[in-house]
């Protein structure tokens, strides 16, 4: 299962960035579009807040699981979470906590 975490991993950050990327060569670091943009719809928003309540659920349960379970380098979930997203901090943590047993 270690191979396929990575593997998730490595996707999960792969496609959320090819969609960052293509709005940042589109439009620039305009953060203020971009927040419309991601607000701009009751549909957009509840994806937003979806996403932003599992990266904090998920932070939460790294911080207490990897404790529990002694995961090395935990905190490579965490900042794969704050500078991707769930999809690259959730396998990321699998995959080191498959790792550190």
């Amino acid at each position: 299962m270690r191979n396929v975490y990575l593997g998730a991993a490595v996707v999960g950050t792969l496609v959320p960035y090819y969609f960052f990327v293509s709005f940042l060569l589109e439009q620039g670091l305009d953060v203020g579009l971009m927040m419309d943009q991601m607000f701009g719809t009751a549909i957009s928003a509840f994806f937003v807040a979806d996403v932003l309540i599992s990266a904090l659920v998920l932070i939460t349960y790294i911080a207490v699981d990897g404790k529990r379970h002694s995961v090395r380098n935990r905190w490579l979930g965490v900042v794969g979470t704050l500078l991707v997203g769930v999809s690259c901090g959730l396998p990321l943590y699998l995959y080191l906590k498959e790792a550190s047993s």
